[in-house]
């Protein structure tokens, strides 16, 4: 008998992941918190498109409202549950698919942030795994349709990284890894900490000005102001990152050395990393995605800033370091998100930051 799968909020990863499983054959039960969601999943199944290099397809799935996860009860309980909500979620959704999980059961946190702490205060480190999704690009576009905005990473990109917290690998570590390569390229590390906060430092480089800008990343890397503002998110969380003993990996295909020097202004490292990412930005289809936190803004979402700078501006703190660069992005999110501004590049370009 195969594992009994959770996916706890089948929203753009959710939804991309456990489509594949399900396509695979393996047991696999959507929860989520979208009616709309569960009702097309359930009437036409679950669709997942690419925009380049990959066939569309549909796959019958079984999906549940939250307000039904009580039925499980009945049934065989779950040995591997995928949280895969927003990070201000993961709280209240652990706790209730706690009480469903098999003796032998344990929780993945398939999500962006550093949610692991939140989840092991509910079950226990124990039962409690991370995987970090590296520049998937979906989007859940429509009720039951998770589109992502280019083909599979494959050997040129490892997507999943899949990790204990411990760093040791594990047989279950390893099962959370091929789930996981059924729908792109996985790996097993013993760096979980290193490969979370390099991609919060990833997110931390984006999301929030796509979603206070109004403009989708190959906008944001095509203007020379905005571009060296993402350098300096990055350099100010990679040197938190590094205070806090996390041994980093590539972000952005980028040794993070070179990105903290040039958000820090030394002309080497700028010239290296301006190079790097316009050419991402001008390769065909290259950075017409618009970053989750920006898919939240338009869509009237709460965002997750407190979770990704508003976070990295807390650890700073924590130990005695200034990130001025992430705390004033956090700042404008918020106030974009509670109405009091409009997306608009000027709130970046008219910062002026020592």
């Amino acid at each position: 008998m195969g594992n009994r799968i959770a996916i706890i909020g089948a929203g753009a990863v959710g939804g991309y992941a456990g489509a594949h499983m399900a396509q695979a054959g393996e047991d696999v039960t959507f929860v989520d918190m979208w009616p709309e969601n569960v009702e097309a999943m359930r009437s036409k199944g679950l669709r997942i498109s690419h925009i380049k290099d990959v066939p569309e397809f549909t796959v019958p799935v079984r999906a549940i409202h939250l307000t039904e996860l009580q039925h499980v009860s009945k049934e065989k309980p779950f040995d591997i549950a995928f949280v895969c909500v927003k990070s201000y979620d993961t709280a209240w959704a652990t706790l209730m698919v706690k009480q469903y999980l098999a003796p032998g059961g344990f929780v993945v946190s398939l999500q962006n942030c550093m949610n692991e702490e939140t989840v092991a205060g509910i079950v226990g480190w124990g039962r409690t795994l991370g995987a970090i999704a590296s520049s998937i690009t979906v989007d859940l576009c429509e009720p039951g349709h998770v589109r992502r905005a280019s083909g599979k990473g494959g050997a040129a990109h490892t997507v999943f990284r899949v990790g204990e917290v411990h760093g040791r690998i594990t047989d279950r570590a390893k099962e959370v890894t091929r789930l996981c390569a059924l729908s792109d390229s996985a790996l097993t590390t013993p760096n979980l900490w290193g490969e979370r906060w390099s991609k919060l430092v990833t997110n931390g480089m984006a999301n929030g000005l796509s979603a206070c800008t109004g403009l989708v990343s190959r906008e944001i890397l095509l203007d020379d102001t905005l571009r060296a503002f993402t350098a300096k998110l990055g350099s100010e969380a990679i040197r938190v990152g590094q205070a806090l003993g996390y041994t980093l990996e590539e972000i952005h295909h980028i040794d993070p050395e070179v990105i903290a020097r040039a958000g820090e202004g030394d002309p080497e490292a700028r010239r290296e990393y301006d190079e790097h990412r316009l050419a991402e930005a001008r390769k065909p289809g290259g950075g017409a995605h618009r970053p989750s936190m920006g898919q939240d803004m338009v869509k009237g979402r709460r965002t997750e800033i407190e979770f990704i700078n508003g976070y990295i501006v807390d650890k700073a703190q924590a130990i005695g370091l200034s990130t001025p660069a992430n705390a004033a992005l956090t700042d404008i999110v918020k106030r974009v998100e509670r109405g009091e501004l409009q997306p608009d590049p000027k709130h970046i370009k008219e910062l002026r930051l020592n």
